[in-house]
């Protein structure tokens, strides 16, 4: 049976940010249609926004756009505090938004470094702090969930593997690696769970340039043990198990959907 074939997360709350498109938008849509209400936040992309909401809708379930820059405190307060007046909870944060400015390191400028980790490290942290000051107050609501909240973080497999080019978004993913353990171990206590999601080639416009073409695409799965791209529904299904009560027993967990790229393939023959 597949996760969208029943209501796995009815009655329950959920915030995705850098839900306007890729990966953000899957995970949303697919909270949506396990019966999830979902906050669904952009940067900019209102129209593209208004768009996710409208499917979730058609799914029989609520949304609204919140448009906020998750690297800043304010705007993330106000996101929550929006969320609790329309919905009147909230059970699940999916940290979701983030950006590239890739440079080699020795032109890599302070911008391109602190835009890097204000969205994609601090925008996390600043989410997940608001979160777990929700659960904390709102306890277990034992008609939803087993848990009294639940945060998933989008990562990478580089948070793993180095990546030449892009050091301050390897070193942002390493870093919510780390941060995502490290609440994790905190707040088991108050039956919060925290874990991440690290994706491999998605199929989502911000990498096209690595399968829009077919040599793209050959090479591209040199990188890839399993041979095909990943899409972004498959994450959605993944963050659709981890924020149900079918992983009621996983924290501080990376579940790595790859295809195979964390296995290291240039070392299949023997290295």
């Amino acid at each position: 049976m597949k996760t969208d074939d029943y209501k796995i997360l009815k009655g329950q709350k959920a915030l995705v940010s850098g839900a306007s498109s890729g990966i953000g938008r899957a995970i949303a849509i697919a909270l949506g249609r396990a019966g999830a209400d979902v906050v669904v936040n952009c940067g900019r992309n209102r129209a593209e926004a208004g768009k996710v909401v409208a499917e979730i809708e058609g799914s029989g379930s609520r949304a609204f756009v919140f448009q906020a820059d998750v690297s800043q405190e304010d705007q993330v307060l106000a996101m929550f505090a929006r969320m609790k007046e329309q919905f009147g909870a909230v059970d699940i944060v999916v940290n979701n938004a983030g950006v590239q400015k890739d440079a080699p390191f020795d032109q890599m400028t302070v911008e391109q470094w602190d835009q890097v980790m204000g969205i994609n490290l601090r925008g996390q942290f600043l989410c997940s702090r608001e979160a777990v000051r929700h659960f904390r107050r709102q306890g277990i609501r034992e008609e939803v969930s087993r848990a009294a909240g639940k945060i998933i973080c989008i990562s990478s497999v580089h948070e793993v593997i180095p990546w030449a080019g892009h050091v301050n978004y390897a070193a942002s993913k390493g870093g919510v690696m780390l941060m995502m353990k490290s609440i994790a171990q905190e707040v088991a206590p108050l039956r919060i769970r925290v874990n991440s999601i690290a994706p491999g080639a998605i199929r989502t416009p911000i990498n096209k340039e690595a399968w829009s073409t077919p040599e793209a695409y050959r090479d591209l799965m040199r990188l890839i043990p399993y041979k095909r791209i990943g899409e972004p529904e498959e994450i959605g299904r993944a963050a659709v198990w981890l924020a149900s009560d079918d992983s009621d027993y996983i924290t501080g967990a990376t579940i790595f959907v790859d295809g195979g790229m964390t296995l290291y393939p240039g070392f299949e023959a023997g290295g």
